[in-house]
């Protein structure tokens, strides 16, 4: 299992996220352009001390990350279309792929998607704050393919 976000904007969030991945030893891929510096001190802030152990990959481009990315299939998400991510049967090998806060995945990155899919909202806002997205999408997935039942107890770091 893998998250890929896709020229992310918010440092608080993808700190947030490389906490997430540091967490459950995920993977995380970033795909430039980002709209921060990895040097960023909201970046780090909400990261905190875990950046050395996140497993992150930053890619120059979509096209170099498609190029070189690790097999697996890609999961799209979209706030407003798609599978309910709950009725999504996930597989191990996934990627998730999350677009940038303000706009979502382009409709060039979304046209060749088979597999996409979303968080329902009843409420009157736009959309799920992209850390909270990641870290339902991750963990469903995660819960689907019994990594959590292979992870449940070990002990956490210290």
């Amino acid at each position: 299992m893998q998250i890929a976000l896709y020229e992310p904007e918010i440092p608080p969030n993808t700190g947030t996220i490389a906490r997430l991945c540091a967490a459950s030893t995920t993977r995380l891929n970033l795909i430039e352009p980002l709209g921060f510096s990895l040097d960023d001190k909201y970046l780090k802030r909400a990261g905190l001390d875990y950046w050395p152990h996140v497993d992150k990959r930053i890619w120059p481009s979509w096209a170099a990350f498609l190029a070189g990315r690790d097999p697996g299939r890609l999961v799209f998400t979209s706030a407003r279309q798609g599978v309910a991510y709950h009725r999504f049967s996930f597989r191990a090998d996934d990627i998730i792929v999350l677009g940038p806060e303000t706009r979502g995945l382009p409709p060039e990155v979304l046209h060749d998607a088979q597999d996409l899919i979303r968080i329902p909202i009843w409420g009157k806002v736009r959309s799920v704050n992209l850390a909270n997205a990641a870290a339902v999408l991750l963990y469903e997935a995660y819960r689907q393919t019994g990594e959590l039942d292979l992870r449940e107890g070990q002990p956490a770091a210290p």
